[in-house]
């Protein structure tokens, strides 16, 4: 027989809580005795023993929260201890402080004597939170009041309790940028300038585009919460789950008629490479005999590639042979034309100076002439005048100049018209003597333009230069 034993036998009425008003039943065939020791150790044990399968959550948890429950001012110490049992009164009254002052307007239903305004508490709440402070809550942790319940309480403390440190650090900020405003250089905030401008442009807009959604927010009321009350109609709903239950299984079917697909596609890329393999073998065992069997014409490939390279060193040798012997005869044209340049240049300098004696010669001759034309005057005849002037010497037809051919020059004294006839005859054979010689003088410069100059220059002025002719005059008869 089993006998159930009442908390409330054991504590009594008036020391039983809420959360001891269970009944525990005991394999024990036992009558109460509150001399009994076995009943001195229940109720001394009792405690842990019913809190054993309550949910709770770690100790540090509990103390953050405690920690910023007294942070935000809360007038009422908490203890660690409150939530080892449920205490939906506690939580109830930490949810309406944390509320408002959240939203100190905001008028929320503090009756929680029966289990319909605890339920309509704890909707109201999260509804609050989820709409204005977008933190999505567990109503059914929160219900419980237990240490389930602190998890859902830290997620409001804590963006309060966030709000509070950033703006306990924007004071301080601001009061030390107040005292060190004199210590700073505006220079380093010029830059920011205009991206401040542009933030309070749209800021400005911001506000603007705010207001008018604000200002529309009656109406959206009106129908938002005339889409909330209207009714759910089942037959729409359930033909739209059947419509995607409906999409649901086609896709299903695609998807396994594609993976039949994909299975079949398989084994024929399967045989494909199989195909490829053996094939690919085949053309190695055929690439191995190939490379075992010498062709027939490679005796003769080997002889023409020999022979090609003694041909291409013979090429080579007498490339470089060739080029050798161009820039030799470059070499020799560039010596022959600097001779020729400097025999011309020799040349002409020794015409220049052998034209300048000329002309010396030619003066002292004329000299000379004049002082031989001047004769003391006489009674005598002119027999005698002729027989008393000097006989001069008459060159012969032999006499050569060096490089100019032979020359016959006449005296002044004619005695007959032959004297005459042979000097003009004389003259016009020095004419020719003289076109001769220069194209002779041309000739020898071109074809011995390798000899030395200075031989050259000695051959021309080896002979007497020639006299200058003297014009008849008719002051010797």
């Amino acid at each position: 027989m089993q006998e159930c034993v009442s908390i409330e036998t054991i504590y009594g009425k008036g020391e039983a809580s809420s959360h001891q008003l269970r009944t525990v039943r005991f394999g024990l065939n036992l009558r109460y005795n509150p001399a009994s020791s076995l009943w001195a150790v229940l109720r001394r044990n009792h405690h842990r023993f019913c809190c054993r399968n309550i949910p709770r959550m770690s100790f540090r948890e509990l103390r953050n929260f405690t920690e910023m429950m007294r942070a935000l001012g809360y007038p009422r110490l908490i203890s660690v201890q409150n939530f080892s049992t449920p205490n939906f009164t506690l939580v109830a009254e930490i949810l309406i402080w944390l509320i408002k002052r959240y939203e100190p307007h905001m008028d929320i239903p503090t009756d929680v004597d029966t289990e319909s305004d605890r339920v309509f508490f704890i909707k109201a709440v999260a509804q609050f939170m989820a709409t204005k402070a977008h933190i999505k809550l567990n109503m059914k942790h929160l219900y419980q009041a237990d240490g389930y319940a602190v998890k859902e309480l830290l997620k409001i403390t804590s963006v309060l309790y966030n709000a509070m440190k950033t703006k306990q650090m924007a004071f301080g900020e601001i009061v030390e940028e107040d005292n060190n405003k004199f210590k700073f250089d505006l220079g380093s905030r010029i830059s920011d300038l205009k991206s401040a401008r542009q933030l309070a442009s749209e800021v400005t807009s911001k506000g603007a585009s705010l207001y008018d959604l604000l200002g529309k927010e009656v109406e959206l009321r009106e129908m938002r919460t005339a889409a909330i009350a209207r009714p759910l109609e089942v037959n729409e709903t359930e033909k739209a789950l059947r419509a995607a239950i409906k999409e649901v299984l086609e896709s299903v079917e695609k998807t396994k008629d594609m993976l039949r697909n994909v299975g079949s596609d398989v084994t024929s890329l399967d045989a494909k490479i199989e195909k490829k393999k053996q094939e690919l073998e085949r053309n190695r065992k055929r690439l191995q005999t190939l490379q075992s069997v010498r062709p027939a014409f490679m005796d003769e490939y080997e002889k023409i590639e020999e022979d090609l390279q003694k041909t291409y060193v013979i090429y080579v040798e007498k490339f470089r042979n060739l080029s050798f012997l161009e820039a030799q005869l470059d070499e020799h044209h560039r010596l022959e034309q600097e001779r020729f340049e400097e025999a011309e240049n020799n040349m002409r300098m020794m015409q220049h100076k052998l034209r300048e004696e000329e002309k010396d010669m030619m003066r002292s001759s004329l000299k000379d002439e004049d002082s031989d034309m001047d004769v003391p005057e006489d009674d005598g005849s002119d027999s005698d005048i002729e027989e008393s002037r000097p006989s001069k010497p008459r060159p012969t037809r032999n006499s050569i100049m060096a490089g100019s051919g032979a020359r016959f020059i006449g005296t002044m004294q004619g005695d007959s018209d032959e004297t005459e006839d042979s000097e003009i005859d004389v003259d016009e054979d020095d004419e020719e003597d003289e076109e001769g010689e220069e194209e002779e003088e041309s000739k020898d410069l071109e074809d011995d333009s390798l000899e030395d100059p200075v031989s050259k220059v000695a051959h021309t002025s080896r002979g007497p230069v020639r006299p200058p002719l003297l014009e008849e005059s008719d002051n010797d008869f």
